[in-house]
């Protein structure tokens, strides 16, 4: 998120648009489970953009983002984290677009994505890949695929790329939900987060 410096304002639009993703899922889940299914999602969205950032830096040497996939795809220490989301049109399509186009099981796609993303790069394994957006409760999924597609939408929204949030935008967002749904719940933030 912005720094407040001076920049007041674009905290609180960040923080908007948090808590607009959080209530275009509000009914699906009690509200401490919001965060279960936003944050990874944010999460993501951070990695999809910052590896574009870093997919066009590179085609800007190489002439085309098609030629800077395949270097990626041959030695992924050219960047931070590699995406293993493949675009239909990479000279057109960014890496979150794949996720926007999912049309149907959505929840069990957008899990193995996750999955996928964690495989391809060991620092992220346990931490994205534990949510499962397919699951269920009694029977009923704890969050319907249009919700969920409501959701990427929402968070399609803003982009998270390395000149356009701070770096500690995960933190903060978790920070601001833990905060929001405290208040909700009429707890202090301690109280909920525990």
């Amino acid at each position: 998120m912005a720094k407040k410096n001076g920049n007041g304002e674009k905290v609180k639009s960040m923080e908007a648009w948090i808590w607009d993703a959080a209530c275009s899922i509000r009914g699906a889940a009690d509200a401490p489970k919001y965060k279960d299914f936003i944050l990874p999602l944010i999460f993501v969205k951070r990695l999809c953009d910052v590896f574009d950032d870093e997919i066009d830096r590179i085609a800007e040497k190489v002439k085309s983002r098609t030629k800077a996939l395949q270097l990626v795809s041959k030695d992924k220490s050219l960047v931070r984290f590699y995406m293993p989301i493949k675009a239909n049109d990479p000279e057109k399509e960014r890496t979150w677009d794949v996720i926007r186009t999912l049309s149907d099981k959505i929840g069990q796609k957008l899990t193995d994505i996750l999955r996928d993303v964690a495989k391809a790069n060991k620092d992220l394994q346990g931490i994205i890949d534990r949510i499962d957006f397919n699951a269920t409760t009694h029977g009923q999924r704890d969050i319907d695929d249009d919700r969920l597609s409501k959701l990427i939408e929402k968070i399609a929204e803003k982009r998270l790329g390395l000149k356009d949030v701070e770096a500690d935008i995960i933190g903060r967002s978790y920070e601001y939900l833990i905060r929001k749904f405290a208040e909700g719940s009429g707890q202090s933030a301690g109280e909920f987060y525990t």
